[in-house]
């Protein structure tokens, strides 16, 4: 986000950004409404009116507290974890993130119940770090991580998230059109830590 944010302000300086956090269903709804111009969400469910341009993708991976089993190795399979307290959004947030968020556990024949649920990725892997849980995270949101946490590769096939531009179909105002050109020149190709597109 900060590369297109940059690439925006040099061709468009008349542009004011106002960011604004929010749940996938939420930014969405704002997007709708009106009260928004353009959205970046990951792995958002299809909406009628909405356009969602991919912009990059990256794999799931599994954080653990240090002092877990697992973590002294860089794997693990996700049936190991499934003893363990789920930390994660609540599904509410996004219904479509919530079930790629938790596939790889549903995968493995988990029945998924989230023990804590927190708004905020970075809250989520605070809570991992003490010791309250595990969690499945989008590679991005595990760097860097903080101290008594792990991060570890998931075993089996991959799952992977997307981050995607939503706007409203047919809005072709040349704000939306400078946007979009600069996520189209700064969308890089993938590599081995994120597999590059909430």
């Amino acid at each position: 986000m900060s590369e297109r944010l940059r690439a925006l302000s040099r061709i468009r300086p008349d542009v004011q950004v106002k960011l604004h956090d929010g749940f996938t269903v939420d930014v969405l709804t704002a997007l709708e409404r009106g009260t928004a111009d353009v959205r970046i969400v990951r792995d958002a469910e299809e909406r009628d009116g909405i356009t969602l341009s991919p912009l990059a993708t990256e794999r799931f991976v599994a954080v653990v507290p240090a002092e877990h089993p697992a973590a002294q190795g860089d794997h693990v399979a996700a049936t190991a974890l499934a003893a363990d307290p789920l930390i994660l959004f609540p599904r509410s947030a996004g219904p479509h993130a919530f079930d790629m968020n938790t596939q790889p556990m549903r995968d493995a024949g988990i029945d998924v119940q989230v023990a804590q649920e927190c708004s905020h990725w970075h809250t989520i892997i605070m809570l991992v770090a003490v010791g309250l849980g595990v969690t499945i995270a989008p590679h991005s949101v595990t760097t860097p991580l903080p101290p008594g946490a792990r991060r570890l590769e998931l075993d089996g096939p991959p799952h992977v998230s997307r981050i995607l531009m939503a706007t409203r179909q047919g809005d072709d105002r040349p704000l939306v059109h400078s946007f979009t050109a600069t996520s189209e020149t700064t969308t890089h190709p993938a590599d081995d830590q994120t597999v590059t597109e909430r």
